[in-house]
C-alpha cells in the first residue's frame, strides 16, 4: 500500500500513517511519499515508540520516500 501525503503538513501525514498502520497485519509494509521535512522526525519517533521498522528509501528534490513495516507484536 502506498500513501501519498504530498502537500500535507504536520500533523496530517503522521495522523494518516498512524491510522493506516492500525489496519496492517504483522510484517506488512506501508510506503509513504511526503514533502514535509518534519515527517522524517515524526515517523522515526512513531516507529521507535511502536517498535516498527522504518526505512528511508529516498530523499531527493524535497520528496521523502519511506517504508514502514509493522513488526510482530510481543
Amino acid at each position: 500500500m502506498i500513501i501519498d501525503t504530498i502537500g500535507l503538513r504536520c500533523p496530517e501525514p503522521l495522523m494518516i500513517v498512524r491510522k493506516k498502520l492500525r489496519s496492517l497485519e504483522d510484517n506488512e509494509s506501508l510506503e509513504i511519499i511526503a514533502d514535509d521535512p518534519s515527517t522524517e522526525r515524526d515517523f522515526t519517533l512513531l516507529c521507535n515508540f511502536l517498535h516498527y521498522k522504518l526505512e528511508i528509501i529516498d530523499i531527493s528534490n524535497g520528496i521523502y520516500r519511506y517504508k514502514i513495516t509493522k513488526t510482530i507484536s510481543s
